[in-house]
């Protein structure tokens, strides 16, 4: 039997997220096809790459080895897909301009790609808050904007959101709450909260709060993802946080869990934006095109996180 891409997508799923069940709804196959592949690479390498625990699973040491080697063979497929066509090159400057949170967790790694293929568009990137990237968006002095989208005020703009990353529940290792068969915010409100501020995320998560009689507990509010992941990995509190941001450990490297909340919580929408009725020059087209291929062509294998 030889290896498929489907399987090291559905193994590289798991690793990031370390839970069968989360890669199931991430990648939104069943939870039964990503188990039968991983169990099918280990039975072809005749080696455990993941440890089983009550809670979700960890990298072996080989493990840990196969995870670079499928990288490595997922970076050189999609090199190859995306290869440049040089008859059809396109030439120019773009200058763009992202929030925090966009740029942080998500737009490097798609400059890379994007710069692959588009290796005479010359990108510069300014870091703005959502305020000025759309002021700086009707004035010119951006030529495009990747942001939040749901956050987006002034009508003078377009804007095309590529996709919504999920918010979920972040509590630490053994939580009491992995043991409730399910979570609502009634069950959040009664634990000590850690608010994210950065991005306006403080005031979208106060949107939904603010349709129910609850209240979140708030101990610590912080504009650091990083504060605000070691506050829940040390059992300091929780927090409803994007999966675009999430990552399974602290910088301490403790362990991070993650719980669909029973309640309708929005997804933390990302796009596109400029000024509309604007002339798109070349390098405008290439960088809005990379995007919906990517995220809105139906045969894209996306991943809901920075990492496609």
């Amino acid at each position: 039997m030889a290896l498929t891409i489907r399987q090291l997508k559905y193994f590289t799923a798991v690793a990031e997220v370390g839970r069968i069940s989360q890669a199931a709804v991430q990648l939104n196959i069943s939870q039964s096809a990503v188990t039968t592949s991983v169990r099918e690479i280990e039975e072809m390498l005749n080696q455990s790459l993941f440890e089983r625990h009550a809670h979700g699973v960890e990298l072996t040491h080989a493990g840990r080895r196969f995870l670079s080697h499928a990288y490595a063979v997922l970076a050189a497929i999609d090199a190859a897909e995306r290869m440049p066509n040089e008859e059809t090159a396109v030439e120019g400057r773009l200058t763009i301009a992202a929030s925090y949170t966009v740029l942080g967790y998500f737009l490097p790694h798609h400059l890379q790609r994007f710069a692959q293929l588009h290796p005479h568009i010359h990108v510069k990137v300014h870091e703005a808050v959502r305020q000025d990237i759309e002021e700086g968006l009707v004035t010119r002095r951006y030529d495009m904007g990747l942001m939040l989208t749901s956050n987006v005020a002034l009508t003078e703009l377009s804007i095309e959101t590529f996709f919504g990353s999920h918010r979920r529940l972040w509590v630490c290792s053994k939580h009491h709450l992995l043991k409730n068969p399910e979570v609502t915010l009634a069950d959040v409100a009664k634990e000590p909260y850690v608010m994210l501020t950065v991005d306006e995320a403080a005031a979208a998560a106060l949107k939904y709060w603010s349709q129910t009689p609850l209240q979140p507990d708030i101990r610590l509010r912080t504009s650091s993802v990083e504060a605000a992941r070691s506050m829940v990995a040390n059992g300091m509190g929780v927090s409803i946080l994007s999966d675009m941001v999430y990552r399974p450990w602290s910088l301490e490297g403790r362990r991070i869990e993650t719980i669909n909340l029973r309640d309708e919580i929005p997804p933390m929408n990302v796009g596109l934006g400029w000024k509309q009725g604007i002339d798109f020059s070349p390098a405008m087209t290439a960088f809005r095109n990379y995007f919906k291929q990517h995220f809105l062509d139906p045969g894209s294998t996306r991943s809901g996180r920075g990492r496609p």
